[in-house]
């Protein structure tokens, strides 16, 4: 099927009814707004676009943007930082989760390239299959990076190399500011409390903020359009090659097969929630 567009709300709904008749898979990138050094304020949800976007160009999928605000953490001290609860951002993206399975969207896969996000988005699908029987999937691009791409993932000039990558693809690259002032406080004002935070995974293990804007997010310097141009072309490349060792097709014929092997579980343990729901 050709498509016009693979971001569902640029399309038109007979493009939607159109494309369920043949496939049933969304992407859904979980962002953020806030302080990010030299970068705007939505780089992590623009990352996560991005990477949503060829994803599904990878498996014939769609992609829901338009989801910017959720619980950002330790930034919440930065006035641009946007924050909303965890148990909030849960609720909303349950609701999202349930409208899309209504319209036809059985195979979901919510993605995120903002560290504390699997608090929000790891509990949604946990319930979710438990309500409605299906099995929707969470990818944490952050733990990808580090597992299957730590030979292109050097340092830190490879985060921004990929911010910058991001928002070219999403037509944007004119929204990275130029710039050469902007540097990350080494160490942290909250080094002090390393030895606490990694007591549970990412932002998980105690609540804190950043008390210092140089705390988050470092920028490299971007003195002028052709070094901008430079990184967005390196960027491009290295969301490439994470989506290529993700293997999509995979991932999504993976999804497929659980769900019939969740079905045949369902059947010999009827009291699972899972089971139960569905049946009530």
């Amino acid at each position: 099927m050709e498509l016009r567009t693979r971001i569902l709300p640029r399309m038109l709904n007979s493009e939607i009814e159109e494309y369920l008749q043949h496939n049933n898979i969304i992407i859904v990138p979980v962002g953020t707004v806030e302080m990010h050094g030299g970068f705007p304020l939505d780089s992590e949800t623009v990352i996560s676009e991005a990477y949503a976007l060829r994803m599904a160009e990878a498996c014939d999928g769609l992609v829901l943007t338009g989801l910017p605000y959720f619980y950002a953490g330790a930034t919440a001290s930065g006035r641009g930082t946007v924050q909303v609860s965890i148990r909030q951002g849960i609720d909303y993206l349950s609701a999202i989760a349930h409208s899309l399975l209504r319209q036809g969207f059985t195979r979901q896969i919510y993605i995120s390239f903002h560290g504390p996000a699997h608090m929000t988005c790891s509990p949604m699908i946990r319930d979710f299959f438990d309500e409605t029987g299906v099995p929707i999937l969470y990818m944490d691009l952050s733990m990808q990076m580090l597992q299957n791409a730590k030979d292109i993932f050097t340092n830190m000039d490879s985060f921004h190399a990929i911010t910058v990558g991001a928002y070219q693809i999403m037509g944007r690259l004119s929204d990275i500011p130029l710039t050469t002032t902007f540097t990350h406080q080494n160490p942290q004002s909250c080094a002090p409390f390393n030895d606490i935070f990694g007591l549970a995974y990412q932002s998980a293990s105690i609540g804190y903020c950043f008390a210092e804007p140089g705390d988050h997010m470092s920028t490299t310097a971007i003195p002028d359009e052709a070094t901008r141009q430079k990184l967005a072309d390196e960027g491009e490349r290295m969301i490439a090659e994470l989506v290529k060792r993700m293997d999509m097709p995979h991932v999504v014929e993976q999804m497929s097969k659980l769900s019939d092997y969740n079905r045949e579980a369902e059947a010999a343990h009827p009291w699972m929630p899972s089971a139960y729901n569905r049946l009530k």
